[in-house]
């Protein structure tokens, strides 16, 4: 569900872009970053498998207030901005589907959102959006729908390039901060608290520690995750490349990649590309507010948990609401939706490097993680993750 989730209609809209702009040119960027999500992810998974606790709570427990308001902070400003940008994605893209007001379908798609997330008990809603996970497949249909040059793309791979202009380098930082997103780090904690929870245990006592099976497990599960989302993104952008650039189709939005595909590739492809905006979409918007209201809540103490009913929980399903409704209340703004989709990426990039910073800080931290903090090669991948997207940032600042 993390991995997927992280090919929301925000990502889908950046990689499309990328295609669309820059054709096979930015396409290594998916196979190199597969090593650093993996990591990042790794740490945030075994950090809850150790503690008990999604990040927000460790962090709340073993940090100084000013470290948990900044964190949660920040990661609830970047995802309201991407829940903003996912709601309008979905919504323009169900008008290629069937023709209605965006606003309407923006406020049904909120609407369809809450109702599932705040009153459908957990089992049943994680085996929904598993489900979910399925529209991604989408994409990979609709590239082999289209005719690709192997040889082409597999030389781009091999022989990776970067432009050191403002525009390509925008648009890298763009899809560092779409594949490496704030919200995926508080999410994978969480859902494996959430996880351990359903499985019967209830208190922070019997959830702490790690089995080996336990910590191998769950590595298997983070690695197939990361790789399915990066190879998803990696069609996404490379259909853009092959059908929209050669025609120099410049797009805004991933609705209209998808109205584009249509002329170049027929209404199949084009569906298709409109049907996994949505999926993912329903899939990501949950995700997105459910990481931030787990965050809050571990940060002021509160009852958190999706397995929760509404009455044992409200400040966590208020938060859910809230953030939801403002995502919405932003596409009411008439906020231009490309801006509105590459600066969430953009944004998500710049405050990656900061959270990542706290969560490698707490795995290197053997008072928390005991036997199980993090050995070179993590702390290798981890800090390696923080220069590069650190360093694209100033980059782009200096140019």
């Amino acid at each position: 569900m993390t991995g997927a989730s992280d090919d929301d209609p925000s990502g889908i809209g950046t990689y499309s872009v990328a295609g669309a702009k820059f054709g096979f040119l930015p396409l290594w960027t998916m196979p190199f970053l597969i090593p650093f999500m993996y990591a990042v992810q790794e740490m945030c998974a075994r950090i809850a498998q150790v503690t008990g606790r999604g990040l927000a709570g460790v962090i709340r427990h073993h940090y100084p207030r000013w470290t948990l308001y900044t964190v949660v902070m920040l990661l609830v400003f970047a995802n309201t901005m991407n829940i903003a940008a996912d709601i309008g994605a979905m919504a323009a893209a169900m008008k290629l589907v069937v023709d209605g007001p965006f606003l309407m379908w923006a406020l049904f798609f909120t609407i369809a959102t809450l109702i599932l997330e705040i009153f459908v008990s957990y089992k049943v809603y994680s085996r929904y959006l598993k489900l979910l996970t399925l529209s991604l497949f989408a994409y990979i249909l609709t590239a082999f729908a289209v005719h690709i040059d192997w040889l082409n793309v597999v030389s781009h791979l091999l022989s990776p390039k970067i432009t050191l202009n403002k525009d390509f380098l925008f648009m890298l930082v763009a899809i560092f901060g779409t594949t490496i997103s704030p919200y995926l780090f508080f999410w994978q904690a969480s859902s494996e608290v959430e996880d351990e929870i359903s499985k019967g245990r209830l208190t922070l006592t019997s959830r702490r520690g790690a089995k080996n099976s336990e910590i191998h497990s769950m590595r298997a599960d983070v690695l197939s995750g990361m790789l399915f989302s990066n190879i998803v993104a990696f069609f996404i952008m490379l259909t853009a490349a092959v059908t929209l650039f050669p025609n120099g189709i410049v797009i805004e939005t991933a609705q209209d990649a998808a109205m584009a595909l249509k002329p170049l590739a027929g209404d199949f492809a084009s569906l298709l590309f409109a049907f996994g905006i949505i999926g993912t979409g329903l899939l990501a918007i949950p995700i997105l507010a459910g990481s931030a209201s787990y965050a809050l809540s571990e940060s002021f103490n509160w009852n958190a948990g999706l397995y929760r009913k509404v009455r044992d929980a409200h400040g966590f399903y208020g938060i859910i609401t809230i953030a939801t409704l403002i995502g919405l209340f932003i596409n009411f703004l008439g906020i231009d939706p490309i801006k509105l989709l590459i600066w969430t990426a953009v944004v998500n990039g710049a405050i990656a490097p900061i959270l990542l910073y706290f969560i490698i800080h707490i795995a290197n931290n053997k008072k928390i993680m005991g036997r199980w903090h993090n050995d070179r090669f993590s702390n290798l991948l981890g800090w390696m993750t923080v220069a590069i997207m650190a360093g694209s940032i100033v980059f782009l600042i200096v140019l």
